[in-house]
């Protein structure tokens, strides 16, 4: 498997050291610096056993469910990401379930981005395409950080929590 946006940063991490790194993806290049701080200070908190932080917002719009490019996310009660999957997760059987978009804004302790580098890639990451199910596949948490955006580009409005 080629390497991944996050193998690249664990890769620059080698080089420039730090207690964290946040990386903010190429797909996403209006994203709020209120956003990234939001990010940086979850960073400054995380629970010991926690080796990420990712941000999503929810879905409202049908077409965007359906997109495959659009990552989607599961969380547990504490806001852990439990999937990552570019069809609709949580399958729509009786109530409308609430979809999750996951962002490309990711944060990681220095620890966590060696780790990563050494984990090998689980069968649903090489599936799905999406790094962070390297994490969840090998049982460490990722916690995901509510974002909400109006898309506005660089003016947008942005409410975390």
């Amino acid at each position: 498997m080629a390497d991944l946006r996050t193998d690249r940063v664990a890769e620059c991490a080698q080089r420039l050291h730090a207690d964290a790194y946040i990386n903010v993806q190429g797909d996403e290049p209006f994203i709020s610096p209120a956003a990234i701080d939001s990010v940086s200070e979850a960073l400054e908190h995380l629970a010991p056993d926690t080796l990420a932080v990712n941000a999503y917002t929810e879905l409202t719009d049908v077409g965007a469910v359906l997109d495959h490019n659009v990552v989607k996310v599961v969380v547990d009660a504490d806001r852990n990401a439990l999937m990552f999957s570019r069809q609709p997760i949580p399958y729509p059987r009786g109530d409308r379930p609430r979809y999750l978009r996951q962002f490309g804004l990711y944060g990681f302790t220095g620890t966590a981005l060696r780790l990563f580098r050494q984990l090998p890639h689980g069968p649903l990451e090489r599936t799905e395409g999406v790094e962070m199910l390297r994490f969840v596949e090998h049982g460490h948490r990722v916690q995901m950080l509510s974002v909400v955006d109006d898309g506005l580009g660089p003016v947008r409005r942005i409410r975390v929590g």
